[in-house]
């Protein structure tokens, strides 16, 4: 029997755009009551709106992640609700440049937004789960994690991180009753990917046209991932009890060296 995720509430991170707002899309069809959260809260009355024009129902707060007190801020400010699927999507992708380049500041900048935002929603938002024994943490990872990816050496490294975190917290937190898993995606049609052809074009003194053809040519269906793809598997994921620990590969088959 398929679990229903009718009335169910899920919180996702980085919900303003892009991933996480498909993401809280297709789980607000599927029946749950959504908690978008983002940084920008313009970005998130843009949200809200396509969500009422849609007939979903949508509550937006915003909150930087990466920072304690604005985690613990959040944790006061949704006190009333009864998360019990957390989706931990806030990201950035940081740097293109060789490692040499990189600066200090830009290395933490990554890591802070795309690791320790996990750590700090999780440690949030996971005590409620525990004291109820059920709960789902989906931590969006990257096919980066898995494959090297030139001149993106903090997003590949964070990401790498971001499994690591999900296969432990797994382990520590399944006996809690929660289910702890990762999904990765490839390369999703998207601005943050048109963003990082237009660096890989600057960098290597290409065309953009051909930056994207010679990323999309590693994938063994030679295309891209379209983002409702995404926010499909998510579904689909939570749909399946017995998944905990695990890595959804979501790449279009990029997932060789």
């Amino acid at each position: 029997m398929i679990p229903a995720l009718t009335g169910r509430t899920a919180l996702v991170t980085g919900g303003g755009s892009g991933l996480g707002r498909v993401m809280a899309r297709h789980l607000a069809q599927a029946g749950c009551r959504v908690v978008a959260v983002g940084r920008d809260p313009g970005k998130l009355a843009a949200v809200e709106a396509e969500f009422t024009v849609l007939g979903l129902g949508l509550r937006t707060a915003s909150c930087d992640v990466s920072d304690f007190a604005a985690v613990e801020a959040l944790r006061a400010e949704l006190a009333d609700e009864d998360v019990s699927i957390l989706v931990n999507n806030a990201g950035i992708g940081g740097p293109v440049a060789p490692i040499t380049e990189i600066l200090p500041a830009e290395w933490d900048e990554v890591f802070g937004a795309n690791v320790r935002s996990i750590y700090l929603m999780c440690r949030a938002f996971l005590p409620p789960m525990y004291a109820r024994g059920d709960g789902d943490v989906v931590n969006i990872a990257s096919v980066t994690g898995k494959r090297p990816l030139i001149r993106r050496t903090p997003y590949a490294a964070s990401k790498m991180a971001v499994l690591g975190l999900t296969r432990t917290l797994a382990f520590e937190a399944g006996p809690q009753g929660v289910r702890v898993n990762a999904l990765s995606p490839g390369p999703v049609r998207g601005e943050r990917m048109a963003r990082n052809f237009r660096f890989e074009a600057a960098a290597t003194g290409g065309t953009i046209e051909e930056a994207e053809r010679a990323f999309v040519s590693r994938a063994a269906l030679d295309r891209l991932v379209e983002e409702d793809e995404v926010g499909a598997g998510l579904v689909a994921m939570l749909q399946i009890p017995g998944m905990c620990g695990a890595d959804i590969d979501l790449s279009a088959g990029m997932i060789a060296p």
